[in-house]
């Protein structure tokens, strides 16, 4: 899955894709380098990020969903929000997949809206929002408690009518750095939830912060990171890199018959 954030601040890449021939240029590079989807995002959800209307979310995502989709109109997109508004103009749009953070918990039509639509919805586990999520890291077990809020939001979800789930432990989402390793240590304990595993660990913190560099600096220790994720059960990576996680994908793939 690559990144394409059509926002301004973004923590890795704000700025970059937000003219309509940056976001092709980008859409073209992904999906040359072999990206299944491309997902697509208008609200920064970095730490303490400025929160924008939901007029403007959508004002960023629908024309870009569009453009990609004219240009290359087999392209698989996904909608990078939780608002349950601008997934349903998403979708509209051509959208065909929800990747809501907030794991149906800051929009309380997303569960509906999506039944609605009939689309696959990944639920990513978070606490607060982006602008409180750094208060929110007090765990007695962080594993048990994401796989916790896991049960109970799959169950609400598929009460709801949606039917194709995919899970994302959210890295770095109201987690410190060792919650997150701690969580990436433990995340074949989320297969007992029978969804597919979603990986968003591209350029994170809990990279550069352990090493001492700049998000720009850590691609190697992505790969690092997304190797050992796909060994552990992982189905899907979101990546801002999208040739060097398919390379990933390929060589941890040989390793299978091996197993």
């Amino acid at each position: 899955m690559g990144i394409i954030n059509v926002t301004p601040d973004s923590f890795y890449d704000g700025g970059e894709t937000t003219h309509k021939d940056s976001i092709l240029q980008q859409a073209e590079k992904m999906l040359s380098e072999g990206a299944t989807f491309l997902d697509v995002g208008g609200y920064s959800s970095r730490p303490n990020a400025i929160a924008i209307p939901e007029e403007e979310e959508i004002s960023r995502v629908v024309p870009a969903i569009k453009s990609i989709l004219d240009e290359f109109p087999e392209t698989l997109i996904s909608i990078d929000t939780f608002r349950s508004q601008v997934a349903k103009k998403a979708v509209e749009a051509g959208a065909c997949l929800v990747n809501d953070i907030s794991g149906g918990s800051l929009d309380e039509a997303m569960f509906t809206t999506v039944a609605k639509m009939q689309v696959p919805y990944v639920l990513m586990h978070m606490r607060g929002t982006p602008q409180t999520m750094t208060q929110q890291t007090d765990y007695n077990d962080i594993t048990i408690e994401v796989i916790r809020f896991f049960s109970g939001q799959i169950a609400k979800a598929r009460l709801a009518g949606i039917n194709d789930i995919i899970i994302d432990p959210g890295f770095g989402f109201a987690k410190t750095k060792e919650q997150s390793f701690e969580l990436l240590q433990k995340v074949e304990l989320l297969k007992q939830l029978d969804a597919p595993i979603l990986a968003g660990i591209s350029r994170k913190s809990m990279i550069y912060k352990t090493l001492n560099i700049s998000a720009k600096e850590a691609l190697n220790g992505t790969t690092v990171l997304n190797t050992l994720a796909l060994q552990k059960g992982t189905s899907i990576l979101r990546v801002h890199d999208v040739k060097e996680a398919v390379e990933c994908i390929k060589l941890t793939e040989m390793l299978t018959p091996y197993l």
